[in-house]
Protein backbone atom coordinates (compact mmCIF):
# COMPACT_ATOMS: atom_id res chain seq x y z
CA UNK A 1 0.00 0.00 0.00
CA UNK A 2 2.15 3.21 -1.03
CA UNK A 3 0.26 5.82 0.43
CA UNK A 4 0.19 7.51 3.79
CA UNK A 5 -1.69 6.24 6.80
CA UNK A 6 -4.75 8.59 6.31
CA UNK A 7 -4.61 8.83 2.95
CA UNK A 8 -5.79 5.31 2.42
CA UNK A 9 -8.93 6.60 3.56
CA UNK A 10 -10.94 9.21 2.32
CA UNK A 11 -16.99 36.58 41.01
CA UNK A 12 -13.41 36.49 41.75
CA UNK A 13 -11.85 40.23 43.67
CA UNK A 14 -8.26 40.12 42.91
CA UNK A 15 -7.59 36.85 41.23
CA UNK A 16 -5.20 34.74 43.98
CA UNK A 17 -2.53 33.14 41.69
CA UNK A 18 -2.19 29.93 43.02
CA UNK A 19 -2.52 26.95 40.43
CA UNK A 20 -5.53 24.67 41.48
CA UNK A 21 -4.38 21.56 39.81
CA UNK A 22 -5.04 18.81 41.87
CA UNK A 23 -2.71 15.30 42.32
CA UNK A 24 -4.58 13.56 39.53
CA UNK A 25 -2.75 16.06 36.86
CA UNK A 26 0.60 14.61 35.15
CA UNK A 27 3.25 16.57 36.77
CA UNK A 28 6.07 17.48 35.30
CA UNK A 29 10.02 18.86 35.95
CA UNK A 30 11.36 22.31 34.38
CA UNK A 31 13.90 22.31 31.60
CA UNK A 32 12.51 19.53 29.13
CA UNK A 33 13.13 19.12 25.21
CA UNK A 34 10.98 19.45 22.67
CA UNK A 35 11.33 16.40 20.19
CA UNK A 36 10.06 16.38 16.60
CA UNK A 37 8.31 12.94 14.57
CA UNK A 38 7.51 11.64 10.90
CA UNK A 39 4.91 9.76 10.16
CA UNK A 40 4.90 8.45 6.69
CA UNK A 41 4.40 5.02 5.00
CA UNK A 42 7.57 2.90 3.14
CA UNK A 43 6.33 3.99 -0.08
CA UNK A 44 6.38 7.48 -0.14
CA UNK A 45 10.78 7.20 1.61
CA UNK A 46 11.06 4.64 -1.20
CA UNK A 47 9.73 6.38 -4.50
CA UNK A 48 11.48 9.86 -2.90
CA UNK A 49 14.83 9.82 -0.98
CA UNK A 50 14.93 13.33 -1.08
CA UNK A 51 11.77 13.42 0.89
CA UNK A 52 13.74 11.85 3.62
CA UNK A 53 16.49 14.30 3.30
CA UNK A 54 13.83 17.19 4.20
CA UNK A 55 13.00 15.81 7.13
CA UNK A 56 16.04 15.35 8.85
CA UNK A 57 17.26 18.56 8.04
CA UNK A 58 14.08 19.94 8.96
CA UNK A 59 14.85 18.63 12.80
CA UNK A 60 12.78 15.26 12.90
CA UNK A 61 14.76 12.45 14.72
CA UNK A 62 11.94 9.47 14.79
CA UNK A 63 9.85 8.59 12.02
CA UNK A 64 6.91 6.18 12.56
CA UNK A 65 5.76 3.57 9.85
CA UNK A 66 2.53 2.00 8.92
CA UNK A 67 2.18 -1.34 10.08
CA UNK A 68 -1.05 -3.55 10.77
CA UNK A 69 -4.82 -2.03 9.89
CA UNK A 70 -7.35 -4.14 11.22
CA UNK A 71 -5.95 -7.70 10.85
CA UNK A 72 -3.58 -6.98 7.12
CA UNK A 73 -0.08 -5.27 6.47
CA UNK A 74 -0.13 -1.95 4.60
CA UNK A 75 3.32 -2.30 4.97
CA UNK A 76 4.86 -6.07 5.78
CA UNK A 77 7.26 -6.84 9.00
CA UNK A 78 9.71 -7.47 6.98
CA UNK A 79 9.54 -4.17 5.01
CA UNK A 80 9.98 -2.32 8.12
CA UNK A 81 12.42 -4.03 9.32
CA UNK A 82 14.65 -2.86 6.38
CA UNK A 83 13.68 0.12 6.70
CA UNK A 84 14.10 0.38 10.80
CA UNK A 85 17.62 -0.56 9.75
CA UNK A 86 18.39 1.72 7.24
CA UNK A 87 16.98 4.50 9.08
CA UNK A 88 19.05 3.33 12.43
CA UNK A 89 22.29 3.73 10.15
CA UNK A 90 21.24 7.45 10.12
CA UNK A 91 20.85 7.82 13.37
CA UNK A 92 17.08 7.85 13.13
CA UNK A 93 14.43 6.13 15.57
CA UNK A 94 12.12 3.92 13.87
CA UNK A 95 9.09 3.03 15.27
CA UNK A 96 5.46 1.38 13.99
CA UNK A 97 1.72 3.16 13.71
CA UNK A 98 -0.89 -0.12 14.03
CA UNK A 99 -5.02 1.14 13.33
CA UNK A 100 -6.20 -2.24 15.62
CA UNK A 101 -9.90 -1.21 14.76
CA UNK A 102 -10.10 0.22 11.44
CA UNK A 103 -11.12 4.00 10.93
CA UNK A 104 -15.16 3.88 10.79
CA UNK A 105 -16.52 2.92 7.34
CA UNK A 106 -13.11 0.79 6.71
CA UNK A 107 -12.45 -1.81 9.68
CA UNK A 108 -11.80 -5.37 8.75
CA UNK A 109 -14.34 -6.89 6.50
CA UNK A 110 -14.00 -10.13 8.26
CA UNK A 111 -14.55 -9.41 11.55
CA UNK A 112 -18.25 -8.52 12.67
CA UNK A 113 -19.12 -5.39 11.90
CA UNK A 114 -20.81 -2.86 14.47
CA UNK A 115 -24.16 -1.70 15.65
CA UNK A 116 -25.98 1.36 16.17
CA UNK A 117 -28.78 2.11 18.64
CA UNK A 118 -31.15 2.23 15.78
CA UNK A 119 -29.85 -1.49 14.40
CA UNK A 120 -27.76 0.15 11.38
CA UNK A 121 -24.25 -1.28 11.20
CA UNK A 122 -20.98 -0.01 10.64
CA UNK A 123 -17.05 -1.30 10.08
CA UNK A 124 -14.80 -0.36 12.14
CA UNK A 125 -14.50 0.92 15.72
CA UNK A 126 -15.93 -1.41 17.10
CA UNK A 127 -14.45 -4.99 19.07
CA UNK A 128 -15.23 -8.45 18.44
CA UNK A 129 -13.04 -11.27 18.23
CA UNK A 130 -10.58 -12.24 16.70
CA UNK A 131 -9.71 -8.14 16.81
CA UNK A 132 -7.81 -8.60 20.07
CA UNK A 133 -6.20 -11.43 19.02
CA UNK A 134 -4.92 -10.60 15.21
CA UNK A 135 -3.58 -7.32 17.01
CA UNK A 136 -1.59 -9.18 19.65
CA UNK A 137 -0.87 -11.40 16.61
CA UNK A 138 0.40 -8.10 14.73
CA UNK A 139 2.69 -6.81 17.60
CA UNK A 140 4.31 -10.05 18.15
CA UNK A 141 5.41 -9.90 14.45
CA UNK A 142 6.44 -5.99 14.33
CA UNK A 143 8.76 -6.87 17.95
CA UNK A 144 10.39 -9.83 16.08
CA UNK A 145 11.79 -7.91 13.39
CA UNK A 146 12.99 -5.62 16.01
CA UNK A 147 10.62 -2.86 16.52
CA UNK A 148 10.10 -1.89 20.47
CA UNK A 149 7.68 0.88 19.97
CA UNK A 150 4.30 1.13 18.50
CA UNK A 151 1.02 3.67 18.64
CA UNK A 152 -2.43 2.32 18.53
CA UNK A 153 -3.79 4.92 16.22
CA UNK A 154 -6.47 7.26 17.53
CA UNK A 155 -9.40 4.93 15.90
CA UNK A 156 -8.36 2.53 19.08
CA UNK A 157 -11.64 3.62 20.54
CA UNK A 158 -15.56 2.50 20.24
CA UNK A 159 -17.43 5.06 18.70
CA UNK A 160 -17.60 6.06 15.33
CA UNK A 161 -16.29 9.94 15.85
CA UNK A 162 -16.28 12.77 18.68
CA UNK A 163 -19.54 13.27 20.15
CA UNK A 164 -20.61 10.32 19.66
CA UNK A 165 -22.02 7.78 22.79
CA UNK A 166 -20.11 4.21 21.84
CA UNK A 167 -20.07 0.65 22.07
CA UNK A 168 -21.31 -2.08 19.89
CA UNK A 169 -25.38 -2.37 20.48
CA UNK A 170 -25.25 -5.61 18.75
CA UNK A 171 -27.54 -8.66 20.32
CA UNK A 172 -24.13 -10.59 21.46
CA UNK A 173 -22.71 -7.15 23.55
CA UNK A 174 -26.67 -6.17 24.84
CA UNK A 175 -27.00 -9.64 26.05
CA UNK A 176 -23.25 -9.47 27.86
CA UNK A 177 -24.13 -6.15 28.78
CA UNK A 178 -27.23 -7.06 30.79
CA UNK A 179 -25.81 -10.06 32.71
CA UNK A 180 -22.77 -8.16 33.87
CA UNK A 181 -24.83 -5.17 35.14
CA UNK A 182 -27.72 -7.27 36.69
CA UNK A 183 -30.55 -5.72 34.57
CA UNK A 184 -34.07 -6.98 33.11
CA UNK A 185 -34.56 -6.81 29.61
CA UNK A 186 -36.45 -3.21 29.67
CA UNK A 187 -33.76 -1.66 30.98
CA UNK A 188 -32.32 -2.02 27.43
CA UNK A 189 -35.19 0.11 26.17
CA UNK A 190 -34.66 2.61 29.00
CA UNK A 191 -30.53 2.70 28.03
CA UNK A 192 -31.34 3.51 24.52
CA UNK A 193 -33.40 5.87 25.06
CA UNK A 194 -30.60 7.98 27.72
CA UNK A 195 -28.17 7.77 24.76
CA UNK A 196 -30.67 9.58 22.17
CA UNK A 197 -31.54 12.43 24.94
CA UNK A 198 -28.10 12.16 26.20
CA UNK A 199 -28.86 11.35 29.67
CA UNK A 200 -26.35 10.15 32.51
CA UNK A 201 -29.05 7.70 33.88
CA UNK A 202 -27.35 4.23 35.96
CA UNK A 203 -28.30 2.42 32.77
CA UNK A 204 -25.76 4.73 30.74
CA UNK A 205 -23.20 4.97 33.54
CA UNK A 206 -22.87 1.01 33.17
CA UNK A 207 -23.11 1.32 29.61
CA UNK A 208 -20.11 3.23 29.41
CA UNK A 209 -18.10 1.53 32.31
CA UNK A 210 -18.61 -2.04 30.29
CA UNK A 211 -17.47 -0.39 27.20
CA UNK A 212 -14.68 0.92 28.56
CA UNK A 213 -13.89 -2.45 30.18
CA UNK A 214 -13.77 -3.93 26.62
CA UNK A 215 -11.44 -1.01 25.24
CA UNK A 216 -8.54 -1.32 28.04
CA UNK A 217 -9.28 -5.28 27.90
CA UNK A 218 -7.83 -4.93 24.78
CA UNK A 219 -5.58 -2.46 25.09
CA UNK A 220 -3.70 -4.57 28.29
CA UNK A 221 -4.17 -7.49 25.96
CA UNK A 222 -1.57 -6.42 23.60
CA UNK A 223 0.54 -5.08 26.03
CA UNK A 224 0.68 -8.47 27.88
CA UNK A 225 1.56 -10.21 23.97
CA UNK A 226 4.78 -7.95 23.80
CA UNK A 227 6.45 -7.91 27.05
CA UNK A 228 9.73 -5.07 26.84
CA UNK A 229 7.57 -3.14 24.19
CA UNK A 230 6.46 0.53 24.55
CA UNK A 231 2.62 0.80 23.42
CA UNK A 232 0.74 4.13 23.48
CA UNK A 233 -2.34 5.21 22.35
CA UNK A 234 -3.18 8.38 20.06
CA UNK A 235 -6.71 9.27 21.29
CA UNK A 236 -8.78 11.16 19.31
CA UNK A 237 -10.49 14.91 19.73
CA UNK A 238 -11.48 15.75 23.44
CA UNK A 239 -11.50 11.18 23.90
CA UNK A 240 -12.75 9.88 26.79
CA UNK A 241 -15.02 7.44 28.33
CA UNK A 242 -18.65 7.77 26.02
CA UNK A 243 -15.67 6.60 23.52
CA UNK A 244 -14.53 3.29 25.56
CA UNK A 245 -11.51 5.60 26.42
CA UNK A 246 -11.06 5.41 29.82
CA UNK A 247 -8.30 7.90 30.53
CA UNK A 248 -6.93 6.92 33.64
CA UNK A 249 -6.28 3.19 32.28
CA UNK A 250 -3.52 4.56 30.13
CA UNK A 251 -1.43 6.94 32.54
CA UNK A 252 1.92 6.38 31.97
CA UNK A 253 1.72 4.66 28.65
CA UNK A 254 2.58 7.02 25.68
CA UNK A 255 -0.45 9.08 24.55
CA UNK A 256 -1.66 11.14 21.31
CA UNK A 257 -3.82 14.23 22.79
CA UNK A 258 -6.68 14.70 20.66
CA UNK A 259 -6.83 16.91 17.81
CA UNK A 260 -9.65 17.36 15.56
CA UNK A 261 -9.11 20.43 12.92
CA UNK A 262 -7.33 19.10 10.22
CA UNK A 263 -8.42 21.41 7.44
CA UNK A 264 -8.85 25.46 6.95
CA UNK A 265 -12.11 25.13 7.29
CA UNK A 266 -11.66 24.00 11.13
CA UNK A 267 -8.46 24.94 12.04
CA UNK A 268 -9.32 29.21 10.52
CA UNK A 269 -12.05 30.68 13.04
CA UNK A 270 -10.78 31.63 16.81
CA UNK A 271 -12.76 29.06 18.27
CA UNK A 272 -11.42 26.19 16.02
CA UNK A 273 -7.85 27.06 17.59
CA UNK A 274 -8.85 27.44 21.01
CA UNK A 275 -11.20 24.15 20.62
CA UNK A 276 -8.10 22.26 19.64
CA UNK A 277 -6.01 23.52 22.82
CA UNK A 278 -8.95 22.58 24.78
CA UNK A 279 -9.07 18.96 24.08
CA UNK A 280 -4.83 19.28 24.23
CA UNK A 281 -5.02 20.42 27.56
CA UNK A 282 -7.70 18.31 28.87
CA UNK A 283 -5.97 15.72 28.05
CA UNK A 284 -2.53 16.62 29.18
CA UNK A 285 -4.39 16.02 32.56
CA UNK A 286 -3.78 12.36 32.03
CA UNK A 287 -0.30 11.98 30.66
CA UNK A 288 3.17 13.66 31.33
CA UNK A 289 5.02 15.51 28.78
CA UNK A 290 7.88 13.31 28.01
CA UNK A 291 5.03 10.97 27.27
CA UNK A 292 2.32 13.22 25.23
CA UNK A 293 2.28 13.47 21.64
CA UNK A 294 0.63 15.38 19.11
CA UNK A 295 -1.10 14.61 15.74
CA UNK A 296 -0.35 17.48 13.41
CA UNK A 297 -2.31 15.67 10.70
CA UNK A 298 -3.75 17.33 7.62
CA UNK A 299 -6.85 15.27 6.36
CA UNK A 300 -8.33 15.15 3.31
CA UNK A 301 -5.05 15.93 1.63
CA UNK A 302 -4.31 19.37 0.94
CA UNK A 303 -6.87 20.44 2.93
CA UNK A 304 -4.68 22.22 5.78
CA UNK A 305 -2.38 24.97 4.53
CA UNK A 306 1.26 25.43 5.16
CA UNK A 307 0.39 28.18 8.07
CA UNK A 308 -1.96 26.31 9.83
CA UNK A 309 0.45 23.32 9.71
CA UNK A 310 2.86 25.64 11.23
CA UNK A 311 0.61 27.51 13.82
CA UNK A 312 -0.58 23.81 15.06
CA UNK A 313 3.05 23.78 16.72
CA UNK A 314 1.65 26.44 19.30
CA UNK A 315 -0.56 24.07 20.83
CA UNK A 316 1.79 21.20 21.86
CA UNK A 317 4.05 24.59 23.39
CA UNK A 318 1.30 25.84 25.53
CA UNK A 319 0.21 22.73 26.63
CA UNK A 320 3.86 21.36 27.20
CA UNK A 321 3.75 18.36 25.11
CA UNK A 322 7.04 17.80 24.07
CA UNK A 323 6.98 15.39 21.17
CA UNK A 324 5.26 16.95 17.88
CA UNK A 325 4.27 14.07 14.97
CA UNK A 326 3.67 15.50 12.09
CA UNK A 327 1.06 13.34 10.50
CA UNK A 328 -0.12 13.06 6.67
CA UNK A 329 0.59 15.54 3.81
CA UNK A 330 3.88 16.83 4.67
CA UNK A 331 5.09 17.19 1.34
CA UNK A 332 8.84 17.70 0.67
CA UNK A 333 8.77 21.01 0.16
CA UNK A 334 6.61 22.01 3.31
CA UNK A 335 9.75 20.98 5.12
CA UNK A 336 12.00 23.84 4.35
CA UNK A 337 9.58 26.10 5.55
CA UNK A 338 8.44 24.05 8.45
CA UNK A 339 12.56 23.83 9.99
CA UNK A 340 12.43 27.59 11.17
CA UNK A 341 9.14 27.23 12.91
CA UNK A 342 10.59 23.71 14.47
CA UNK A 343 13.47 25.80 15.49
CA UNK A 344 11.27 28.56 17.27
CA UNK A 345 9.50 26.29 18.99
CA UNK A 346 12.32 24.29 20.16
CA UNK A 347 14.09 27.43 21.39
CA UNK A 348 10.97 29.10 23.20
CA UNK A 349 9.79 25.26 24.65
CA UNK A 350 12.45 24.65 27.41
CA UNK A 351 11.58 28.45 29.19
CA UNK A 352 8.00 26.76 30.59
CA UNK A 353 8.30 23.50 30.53
CA UNK A 354 7.51 21.94 33.64
CA UNK A 355 5.97 24.83 34.68
CA UNK A 356 1.45 25.37 35.10
CA UNK A 357 -0.07 27.64 33.75
CA UNK A 358 -2.07 29.63 36.07
CA UNK A 359 -5.19 32.20 36.25
CA UNK A 360 -8.23 33.38 36.86
CA UNK A 361 -10.17 31.37 34.10
CA UNK A 362 -11.37 28.00 34.50
CA UNK A 363 -10.25 25.29 32.00
CA UNK A 364 -12.85 22.74 33.29
CA UNK A 365 -14.51 19.48 31.45
CA UNK A 366 -16.38 17.46 33.74
CA UNK A 367 -17.68 13.88 34.05
CA UNK A 368 -21.24 15.19 31.99
CA UNK A 369 -19.02 16.11 29.40
CA UNK A 370 -17.18 13.11 29.17
CA UNK A 371 -20.02 10.87 29.67
CA UNK A 372 -22.71 11.87 27.26
CA UNK A 373 -21.91 15.60 26.05
CA UNK A 374 -21.63 16.50 22.76
CA UNK A 375 -18.00 17.64 22.77
CA UNK A 376 -18.41 20.96 22.04
CA UNK A 377 -16.59 23.11 24.69
CA UNK A 378 -16.54 26.45 26.01
CA UNK A 379 -12.99 27.32 24.90
CA UNK A 380 -13.25 30.91 23.21
CA UNK A 381 -12.67 32.29 26.59
CA UNK A 382 -8.74 31.13 25.80
CA UNK A 383 -8.85 33.81 23.00
CA UNK A 384 -9.68 36.91 25.41
CA UNK A 385 -5.69 37.32 26.35
CA UNK A 386 -6.26 36.79 30.48
CA UNK A 387 -4.28 34.12 31.79
CA UNK A 388 -6.39 30.37 32.26
CA UNK A 389 -5.57 27.35 34.49
CA UNK A 390 -6.80 23.60 34.25
CA UNK A 391 -8.64 21.99 36.80
CA UNK A 392 -9.85 18.25 37.43
CA UNK A 393 -12.63 19.98 39.46
CA UNK A 394 -14.03 23.26 39.91
CA UNK A 395 -11.66 25.51 41.65
CA UNK A 396 -11.98 27.66 44.90
CA UNK A 397 -12.18 31.48 42.83
CA UNK A 398 -11.97 32.77 39.64
CA UNK A 399 -14.33 31.82 36.72
CA UNK A 400 -14.67 28.16 35.78
CA UNK A 401 -16.23 27.96 32.03
CA UNK A 402 -19.06 25.17 30.89
CA UNK A 403 -19.98 22.78 28.60
CA UNK A 404 -23.44 22.44 27.52
CA UNK A 405 -23.60 19.49 29.71
CA UNK A 406 -21.54 20.22 32.35
CA UNK A 407 -23.97 23.53 32.82
CA UNK A 408 -26.66 20.91 32.64
CA UNK A 409 -25.32 18.77 35.45
CA UNK A 410 -23.86 21.93 38.18
CA UNK A 411 -26.23 21.23 41.13
CA UNK A 412 -23.40 17.38 41.10
CA UNK A 413 -20.44 19.74 40.63
CA UNK A 414 -18.92 20.86 43.83
CA UNK A 415 -19.50 24.53 44.91
CA UNK A 416 -16.22 25.49 45.60
CA UNK A 417 -16.40 29.07 45.45
CA UNK A 418 -15.76 29.42 41.61
CA UNK A 419 -18.18 31.19 39.07
CA UNK A 420 -19.41 28.92 36.52
CA UNK A 421 -20.12 30.53 32.85
CA UNK A 422 -22.10 29.08 30.35
CA UNK A 423 -23.78 29.64 27.17
CA UNK A 424 -27.45 30.20 27.11
CA UNK A 425 -29.51 27.33 27.10
CA UNK A 426 -33.01 25.54 27.98
CA UNK A 427 -32.94 24.66 31.53
CA UNK A 428 -29.91 26.50 32.52
CA UNK A 429 -29.28 26.73 36.58
CA UNK A 430 -29.10 30.26 38.11
CA UNK A 431 -26.22 29.00 38.96
CA UNK A 432 -24.58 29.68 35.55
CA UNK A 433 -24.11 33.11 34.56
CA UNK A 434 -25.13 32.72 30.64
CA UNK A 435 -22.92 34.15 28.40
CA UNK A 436 -22.76 33.35 24.41
CA UNK A 437 -19.93 32.24 23.17
CA UNK A 438 -18.98 34.85 20.73
CA UNK A 439 -16.20 37.32 20.91
CA UNK A 440 -18.21 40.30 21.24
CA UNK A 441 -19.88 39.21 24.41
CA UNK A 442 -16.95 37.89 25.60
CA UNK A 443 -14.57 41.41 25.22
CA UNK A 444 -17.31 42.78 26.92
CA UNK A 445 -17.46 40.59 29.39
CA UNK A 446 -13.68 41.24 29.72
CA UNK A 447 -13.97 44.86 30.47
CA UNK A 448 -15.98 44.33 33.42
CA UNK A 449 -13.51 41.81 34.71
CA UNK A 450 -10.11 44.01 34.31
CA UNK A 451 -10.58 46.03 36.77
CA UNK A 452 -10.47 43.20 39.12
CA UNK A 453 -7.20 41.50 38.09
CA UNK A 454 -4.32 42.68 40.33
CA UNK A 455 -1.54 41.23 39.46
CA UNK A 456 -2.53 39.28 36.89
CA UNK A 457 -0.94 40.03 33.55
CA UNK A 458 -2.80 40.25 30.85
CA UNK A 459 -2.92 41.37 26.90
CA UNK A 460 -4.71 45.01 26.82
CA UNK A 461 -7.41 45.23 24.11
CA UNK A 462 -9.46 43.05 22.43
CA UNK A 463 -7.16 41.15 19.97
CA UNK A 464 -8.25 37.64 20.34
CA UNK A 465 -4.96 35.75 21.84
CA UNK A 466 -4.22 33.66 24.34
CA UNK A 467 -2.33 34.43 27.39
CA UNK A 468 -0.64 31.72 29.05
CA UNK A 469 1.00 32.79 32.65
CA UNK A 470 3.50 30.37 34.04
CA UNK A 471 4.40 32.55 37.33
CA UNK A 472 7.19 29.68 38.62
CA UNK A 473 8.89 30.61 35.39
CA UNK A 474 8.09 34.38 35.49
CA UNK A 475 7.01 34.09 31.88
CA UNK A 476 4.48 34.90 29.76
CA UNK A 477 3.45 32.96 26.39
CA UNK A 478 0.98 34.68 24.03
CA UNK A 479 -0.58 32.85 20.79
CA UNK A 480 -1.55 35.49 18.18
CA UNK A 481 -4.98 33.65 16.71
CA UNK A 482 -4.67 36.26 13.74
CA UNK A 483 -2.88 35.74 10.34
CA UNK A 484 -1.64 39.47 10.60
CA UNK A 485 0.63 41.01 12.66
CA UNK A 486 -0.14 42.20 15.69
CA UNK A 487 0.74 44.84 18.25
CA UNK A 488 0.31 44.28 21.31
CA UNK A 489 0.42 45.52 24.68
CA UNK A 490 1.00 42.84 28.35
CA UNK A 491 -0.26 44.71 31.37
CA UNK A 492 1.24 43.44 34.47
CA UNK A 493 0.27 45.79 37.37
CA UNK A 494 1.51 49.09 36.60
CA UNK A 495 4.12 47.77 34.21
CA UNK A 496 2.95 47.83 30.35
CA UNK A 497 5.40 45.76 28.06
CA UNK A 498 4.69 46.40 24.27
CA UNK A 499 5.50 43.96 22.28
CA UNK A 500 4.64 42.41 18.50
CA UNK A 501 3.59 39.16 17.48
CA UNK A 502 3.71 37.76 13.95
CA UNK A 503 0.18 35.76 12.80
CA UNK A 504 -0.13 32.58 14.40
CA UNK A 505 2.87 32.68 15.95
CA UNK A 506 3.96 32.75 19.80
CA UNK A 507 5.97 35.52 21.60
CA UNK A 508 7.99 34.36 25.12
CA UNK A 509 8.09 37.35 27.48
CA UNK A 510 10.46 36.42 29.74
CA UNK A 511 10.99 38.48 33.00
CA UNK A 512 7.29 38.75 34.33
CA UNK A 513 6.86 39.85 38.08
CA UNK A 514 10.54 37.97 39.00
Amino acid sequence: METSRRGFLKTCGTVAAASLWTPTFAQASPGGKRAFHFSTSCGPLEADPELLESVVRAGVTDLWLTGAWSGRWLDTPERLQSWRERLGKRGLAAHVINVPLGHPGTGSEVWKPGMRPDGSTYTGTSLHPPGTEENCAALRQLQAVGIDSVFLDDDFRLALGPGVIGGCFCPEHKREFLQRAGFAEAQWGELLEAVKQRRLTPEMRAWVEYTCDQLTTCFQAQKKAVPGMQLGIMVMYLGAEKAGIRLADYSGMPFRVGELMFSDDGFNPAKGKTDELFSSLFHRRFVTPELAYSETTAYPDKSLSLKNKIAKLAVSTLSDVRNTMFMCDFPKDHWAALAPAIQHHAKVHPAIAGHLPQGPLKHFWGEASRFVGDDNPYSLFLALGIPFEVTAKPAGEGFTFLSDADALAVDRLPAAGTSFVGRPQAGLSAKVRALPEALPELFAWKRELLPRLGETPFVEGETPVVCAWYPTAHAVLLWNLSEQRQDLVLRHGAARRPLSVNGLDVALVEGVGA
